[in-house]
């Protein structure tokens, strides 16, 4: 725990604020989980390094933390701004399947995933659990807010103070930038209810008092918040692309709900702080899973990256800051934690001393105030490095300081190894232990000045994708 004030950057009131709970003592964040609908690429997980990294400093600093992240497992459609098929539907379609299993099946794929990355959150409630609730809540403001099409009940932006806020989709006049459409009073009225269309049965429908059908996607989050958080929550997140259609749409919900008024009160829009991580870039353009293998963890582990790698190229660069993706980018961070897990390694076997020791407190000042400082983790990884640095002290007291601030970065340090950050691609056509049997011959052979068999060796293991690296200072005598 830290007395240095944490301070957040909400993007509703685009400032940066000290963070104060609703309740003493007490953090509650909800994430916008994804649509499991398919595997997740690492430009979505990237946002739940952000929120896990949010929940691991209010840990730090004292606060009793309940992080929920949401699981879609019905209404999104393919467009955010309710337009095209529901995603479920059309993947369970597509494989043959019914949409609860591809539900499933997809979201033990994303629970594996945040806990490769160390992602701490176990509240992953669907979607599908709350229908009921989505419905008394669109009863609620249906009055005051709503209107029915054949096609559903619509949500009338028109009837909320500042709508659009959080995009900041506002005119000179102080008007939201809307144009009518056929059927919807204003372009940016959405869904709350869909009716499904005469003639058809969905895999997932609903009784309700509009017909049966299946609810719009922005409502589950208003309502998953609010019964499992409270309003106001203290603090919302998801990636920035939420932050134009989603998260308004959502706190529109949350004003009409809760009969309260404009936004120059960020709680009138259920939570206090609005917070987005910046997208993830690639330049090759194969980020998207329509270019077929897109970039999804389990790729990166396939050509013999570690997850925890990822977790360091996101902790390397501020989370409010365009991230660009490359193997080569991936690779240094790798070999950055290697660094680190190497001179963790020393440190193992000593039991855990004060951390207090003046030697370090350069460091952990420097740490609690990168942190503090909306989440800046590319400043305390460097404060880390610099403590594993420092020479001729205990190296339980060393120990004691790393773990600390290991519980805000996240990587796992003292239960990694050198081996566990050697990942064999899935193409390899050898195993690790055959490479260290030729390692040995090779050695044996420089030994004897028998250099032709030593080069033969190197080379033979080259053409099967391992690289040798003689004299690396990190002494890993191969990769893959």
């Amino acid at each position: 725990m830290t007395d240095t004030p944490l301070k957040l950057f909400n993007s509703l009131t685009r400032a940066i604020e000290v963070f104060e709970p609703v309740h003493p003592g007490e953090a509650r964040v909800y994430s916008c989980g994804p649509t499991v609908y398919n595997y997740q690429h690492i430009g979505n997980m990237r946002a739940y390094v952000f929120a896990d990294t949010l929940g691991r400093v209010l840990q730090w600093k004292g606060y009793k933390l309940t992080h929920v992240i949401n699981i879609t497992d019905v209404g999104h459609l393919t467009s955010d701004a309710d337009e095209g098929e529901d995603k479920m539907e059309r993947m369970a379609a597509k494989e043959g399947k019914s949409a609860w299993d591809i539900a499933k099946f997809y979201q033990e794929d994303f629970e594996r995933d945040l806990a490769r990355l160390n992602v701490q959150s176990k509240q992953h409630p669907r979607a599908t659990e709350y229908v009921e609730a989505m419905i008394a809540w669109g009863e609620k403001i249906a009055d005051k807010h709503c209107y029915e099409l054949d096609s559903g009940l619509y949500f009338d932006v028109s009837t909320v103070a500042d709508y659009g806020r959080l995009a900041r989709a506002v005119t000179d006049e102080g008007e939201g930038r809307i144009d009518t459409v056929e059927g919807k009073r204003n372009a940016a009225d959405f869904a709350i209810w869909r009716k499904t269309p005469a003639g058809e049965t969905r895999q997932m429908e609903w009784d309700s008092p509009w017909g049966k059908g299946a609810p719009g996607w922005h409502l589950e989050c208003s309502v998953m918040g609010e019964k499992l958080l409270g309003f106001p929550i203290d603090i919302h997140t998801g990636g920035i692309d939420h932050r134009e259609i989603h998260h308004p749409n959502e706190i529109a919900q949350n004003q009409a709900y809760c009969c309260t008024g404009g936004l120059d009160d960020a709680s009138h829009s259920g939570a206090k702080i609005w917070m987005h991580n910046n997208f993830l870039v690639e330049r090759s353009g194969k980020m998207s899973k329509s270019s077929g293998e897109f970039l999804r963890l389990q790729l990166l582990v396939d050509k013999g990256y570690h997850p925890l790698a990822y977790r360091m190229m996101c902790l390397q660069a501020h989370y409010r800051s365009e991230l660009e993706f490359s193997w080569e980018g991936l690779g240094a961070a790798l070999t950055r934690l290697k660094r680190i897990v190497m001179a963790v390694e020393r440190l193992k076997d000593a039991p855990a001393g004060d951390p207090s020791h003046q030697k370090f407190a350069p460091m952990r000042a420097k740490f609690a105030e990168a942190v503090s400082d909306d989440l800046n983790t590319a400043v305390a990884l460097v404060a880390l490095e610099e403590a594993l640095a420092v020479k001729k002290v205990d190296a339980g007291i060393k120990r004691a300081v790393i773990e600390d601030m290991d519980a805000v970065l996240g990587l796992g340090l003292f239960g990694l190894t050198r081996t566990d950050l050697r990942i064999r691609p899935k193409g390899a056509q050898i195993t690790a232990a055959e490479i260290e049997a030729e390692l040995i011959r090779r050695k044996e052979a420089r030994m004897a000045k028998d250099f032709a068999t030593s080069d033969a060796i190197r080379e033979s293991l080259g053409e099967k994708g391992v690289e040798v690296m003689d004299g690396d200072p990190l002494g890993w005598e191969w990769k893959l």
